[in-house]
């Protein structure tokens, strides 16, 4: 069966690289429009000229997850350009390096608020405006949390960013339930580890040499792994999933 998102609008956020920049290509070819949502939006341009190119529809938007303000504006260009968005991906997120007796109070409160606080506010913004826009009678709200397979799995000198992960994974689930009559599908992706330029030095490294070797099928899964489940998530054929997470790491976690 062939996903096709030519009926929906997808609006991304951490759009600018890794996943979500990946994603965006993926759900334009499928034949979204999209929209392209962070805060470096001197990245997004690039991008949307690279889906433009290949006859795709785009743009991009400034926002901080973290603001409430800033996601309002997001989604009212989103709006402006392309009518009612009905498929979100809240993918920003981000990592403390820092080993957690030298971990500050701030650098503790940037994570959670981008990866709980930024969630909230773009799943709270994105099911307010499905609801006004129908959402109850299309059953068209589709909303997908990239969790990770860290809010279950032990990592150790990942506390804050598991902690995050799995707050946003029960949110997920809370919400679900609150919608189910609502027309809105929430559902969560727990990713394994994916070569992205963030962390693409790393697994060069001997010590992350030594992390792939203990994954069951010593490999790191490549950009694409979710790229099927996100189209289904986002599609009109996922109507009867809400409420459950996605384990997609190549047995990493096993």
């Amino acid at each position: 069966m062939e996903l096709t998102l030519g009926n929906r609008t997808v609006f991304i956020t951490g759009a600018s690289s890794g996943i979500g920049a990946h994603f965006a290509k993926v759900a334009a070819a499928a034949g979204a429009n999209v929209v392209l949502a962070a805060r470096r939006t001197e990245l997004l341009d690039g991008i949307v000229a690279e889906i433009a190119a290949q006859g795709g529809r785009a743009i991009s938007v400034a926002m901080d997850v973290a603001d409430k303000d800033s996601t309002v504006s997001a989604f009212d260009a989103a709006e402006a350009a392309f009518g009612a968005v009905d498929s979100v991906i809240a993918n920003a997120g981000m990592d403390a390096h820092t080993p957690f007796f030298d971990l500050e109070p701030e650098e503790f409160d940037r994570v959670m608020s981008v990866n709980l606080r930024g969630v909230f506010l773009t799943v709270q913004e994105s099911a307010r405006r499905m609801m006004a826009n129908g959402a109850k009678e299309r059953q068209h709200g589709r909303i997908v949390i990239v969790s990770s397979i860290t809010a279950q799995a032990i990592e150790p000198g990942l506390a804050p960013y598991s902690a995050s992960k799995a707050a946003v994974l029960q949110m997920g689930k809370v919400l679900a339930r609150e919608w189910a009559s609502k027309g809105i599908n929430v559902n969560s992706i727990l990713p394994g580890y994916i070569v992205t330029g963030i962390n693409q030095d790393w697994f060069a490294t001997e010590g992350g040499a030594r992390q792939v070797q203990r994954f069951p099928r010593r490999r790191v899964m490549e950009i694409d792994a979710l790229d099927p489940m996100l189209l289904y998530l986002c599609s009109d054929t996922s109507r009867f999933v809400t409420g459950a997470a996605f384990t997609v790491d190549d047995g990493q976690s096993l």
